[in-house]
């Protein structure tokens, strides 16, 4: 059976500070490009059938320099980040001088305004159960692997409902930008094969 490989995006600007980037459109940075960039000699090296990319301008560039054509993946808007609301922008120590004992995945996120309304973690799981539905109907095709192109939260949470556990699993599963994980089955069981890898699968 193929394999679903999850790619988080490469480095941002707000990577780097901490600021949770929910669906603020921000760019790579020139050493995140470089983090895509060096994930394509792996990518080459797999049988791809399908990828499905968040629409979101980081997650479409990584894709692009990791070598996955355009023309072969699809933009999957249920793949977007975690819709923060009113912590879009704010760093975790920022939100601890508020609220000391805050954890996005126990707590979830205030309502925003305009383009960050916000998510509970019930309709982030809901959005990502959709995504999975399409790529088991690609993996049962037998065709290759399938590629999913997103975010640190919401792959994060993808990766807890392919194993058929609560969302808030996903807060046991570190995933670093421009890293990938393999998720798979055995015995048709869903398990992890690799997870948080780097460049070159170190």
């Amino acid at each position: 059976m193929p394999d679903l490989i999850l790619i988080r995006h490469g480095e941002t600007e707000w990577t780097l500070s901490g600021r949770h980037t929910g669906r603020t459109d921000i760019a790579l940075t020139p050493r995140g490009e470089e983090q895509a960039r060096s994930l394509a000699a792996w990518i080459s090296r797999r049988t791809i059938a399908r990828a499905f990319v968040s629409p979101l301008a980081r997650a479409r560039k990584t894709a692009e320099l990791a070598g996955l054509r355009t023309a072969d993946f699809a933009l999957e808007p249920d793949l977007q980040e975690w819709d923060y609301g009113a912590y879009e922008g704010r760093t975790r120590p920022e939100i601890h001088q508020e609220r000391p004992t805050w954890d996005l995945w126990k707590d979830g996120v205030p309502p925003g305004t305009g383009a960050h309304p916000g998510e509970s973690i019930e309709q982030v799981a809901a959005r990502l159960d959709g995504v999975l539905v399409k790529v088991r109907a690609v993996l049962a095709e037998n065709r290759g692997d399938v590629v999913a192109v997103a975010h640190g939260h919401s792959l994060r949470t993808l990766a807890a409902r392919w194993l058929e556990q609560a969302p808030q699993f996903g807060a046991r599963l570190r995933l670093e930008p421009a890293h990938f994980s393999i998720l798979g089955f055995e015995h048709a069981l869903p398990v992890i094969r690799q997870w948080n890898f780097g460049p070159g699968g170190e």
